[in-house]
């Protein structure tokens, strides 16, 4: 197994449960039919905001070891 398929796989890991800790206001439902919730620019704040920066950070690492991988064969 090469060091990039085991950073491609952890970092993977790590985004998934990442966006499957963020919160929103609004769930499934108001997102499929429109949902008429009034909150079109919210402010992320303390552990939020943390959260959905080291998603970011997992998300580039997710990438970068896709595309490093695919050079270094």
């Amino acid at each position: 197994m090469n060091i990039f398929e085991v950073v491609l796989i952890v970092s993977a890991g790590i985004m998934i449960l990442l966006i499957l800790v963020q919160t929103r206001g609004a769930g499934l439902g108001a997102g499929l039919s429109g949902g008429g919730s009034g909150e079109l620019h919210t402010q992320r704040r303390g552990v939020e905001k943390n959260i959905f920066q080291l998603t970011i950070v997992s998300a580039t690492i997710f990438v970068s070891s896709i595309i490093l991988s695919i050079l270094l064969g």
